[in-house]
């Protein structure tokens, strides 16, 4: 699946929950989201996760 693909199922599992869960639904299912997305981007190498909690490192 493309990312174009993912967009849309992302965007209606969004929409779902916001109907169906309201405001707090909507946010949890973004924050749940937005972690799963980092958890993914760590496995598969695309993302480190460890340099956002390092910050930068000075010379």
């Amino acid at each position: 699946m493309n990312a174009t693909g993912i967009g849309l199922v992302a965007g209606l599992l969004l929409a779902l929950a916001a109907t169906t869960g309201g405001l707090g639904g909507f946010l949890l299912a973004i924050v749940l989201g937005l972690a799963g997305l980092a958890v993914a981007g760590h496995l598969s190498g695309e993302l480190d996760v460890r340099a956002l909690w390092r910050g930068r490192e000075r010379d």
